[in-house]
């Protein structure tokens, strides 16, 4: 893959209550392979490679109280400089700037509207081995409450561009587009809080949405034709144990 721009989705990382049986599903449903870090530290943080490369990763709940769910990274130039500017422009830090070994520099945060993401500054390590191929991470969408007040806050810090629309706004840096921000509506129970899900690009949506529905997972959404020019077919899965990301596909007509 091209080298990771400061600003854009560097990694997705899994939070689970049951490792192995995380592994087992995301190593069905994708062909990933896990191998889990020595290094008692690391708490059993486990790595999924897609041919040999970095893809994701799974980890135990920090606490109990923790959510099972996906979390998005986002590349930092400077990790404490980025939630220095995060918490001035209303962002909440949860944990503080933090070395990981010799890998990189690591803070987990929330943006104003509840969202939780993380910032990274890659040393050794910089995220993702491989992105927009199948059955590898490809886009990342925001669910929120308040799209504007999410909308400023990430191209203040993260120097994001918009490609507006009403309905679903994207984002990206330059010329290249990697997310979506979307309203959640009064139909979303208020106890959701906003939040991040990954989507990771497959070959045959239904497909991947039927697996993942014989391993376990329920569909919540799709799969479907996104009605815009040339959208794709996605649908949105929650996994056995609760966490929620996409899965989908340019389709054949587009």
């Amino acid at each position: 893959m091209t080298e990771i721009r400061p600003g854009s989705p560097c990694w997705a990382q899994l939070s689970a209550r049951d490792l192995p049986a995380a592994q087992r599903f995301y190593g069905e449903l994708f062909g990933w392979t896990a191998e889990t870090d020595p290094d008692p530290q690391y708490g059993g943080y486990t790595t999924f490679s897609h041919d040999g490369v970095p893809a994701a990763a799974v980890a135990p709940l920090m606490n109990p109280q923790q959510p099972v769910m996906w979390l998005m990274s986002f590349a930092a130039a400077d990790v404490d400089r980025t939630c220095v500017a995060a918490k001035a422009a209303g962002a909440q830090v949860w944990m503080e700037p933090m070395e990981v070994g010799d890998l990189g520099r690591w803070a987990l945060l929330s943006d104003p509207t509840g969202a939780p993401f993380a910032v990274w500054q890659a040393r050794r390590f910089d995220g993702f081995g491989v992105v927009d191929e199948p059955n590898a991470f490809g886009w990342t969408d925001l669910s929120t409450r308040d799209k504007d007040a999410a909308l400023a806050f990430y191209t203040g810090v993260f120097g994001w561009r918009v490609w507006p629309d009403d309905s679903y706004p994207m984002v990206g840096l330059g010329e290249r587009m990697f997310g979506g921000v979307m309203a959640m509506d009064a139909s979303v129970p208020p106890e959701v809080p906003s939040h991040w899900n990954p989507f990771f690009l497959v070959a045959d949506v239904d497909a991947a949405a039927a697996t993942a529905s014989r391993l376990g997972a329920e569909v919540l959404h799709g799969p479907v034709d996104v009605e815009m020019e040339n959208g794709p077919r996605i649908a949105v899965i929650r996994d056995p144990q609760g966490a929620t990301f996409g899965v989908f596909a340019p389709r054949a007509d587009s």
